[in-house]
């Protein structure tokens, strides 16, 4: 079994257990947890001090996975299989996660990861895992492992054994759907 795979099934017990995990990302190095959990959001918020007001962002593996939260239109479809950099798409409704996720308005901030690592990891949970950099709130973002407080490594169930010299990636492209599906960008 080679070193991805493995981390895979270890992640995948924690997440499985309502655990959360330090792992890479597409642009960071980040905190996550299964979304579907809301025990385990909360223990997220609680590591991050976070304050529980803010949503966090979820990851999915595909649009196959995506479709089952969010209503996704022909054109939205379209843009999602035309973007060539990490884009996290802020959707005016979701389905089947739980109220932690969302914003006030009921809307949930969703990407489609494209990582040799997040991808696989997502597909064989199952499931869609939440993703919130690796740092306390209102902190700085870390740009390498290096650079995560001790604070966060202690409170986290597992953490990653993969990139570790992964440096900060520039932030995703923010995109909003809006009720009617125009596409606003909010952040290039």
């Amino acid at each position: 079994m080679n070193l991805i795979a493995s981390e895979i099934d270890h992640s995948i017990a924690h997440l499985e257990r309502g655990e959360v995990i330090l792992y890479p990302t597409d642009t960071v190095w980040g905190l996550g947890c299964d979304a579907r959990n809301s025990e385990a959001i909360k223990k997220l918020y609680r590591i991050k001090e976070r304050d529980s007001n803010k949503p966090m962002l979820c990851m999915v593996s595909d649009m196959e996975m995506l479709k089952q939260y969010v209503d996704v239109r022909p054109e939205v479809a379209a843009y999602l299989n035309n973007i060539s950099r990490p884009t996290t798409v802020i959707y005016p409704e979701v389905k089947g996660l739980p109220s932690k996720l969302l914003a006030l308005d009921g809307s949930i901030a969703i990407r489609i990861v494209n990582d040799p690592f997040c991808t696989p990891l997502i597909k064989t949970f199952g499931a869609p895992i939440v993703s919130t950099s690796a740092n306390k709130s209102q902190h700085p973002n870390p740009s390498s492992f290096e650079e995560i407080e001790d604070s966060i490594l202690e409170r986290v169930d597992y953490i990653v054994n993969l990139q570790s010299e992964k440096k900060l990636e520039p932030p995703s492209r923010l995109v909003k759907i809006a009720k009617d599906g125009s596409i606003n960008i909010l952040r290039e």
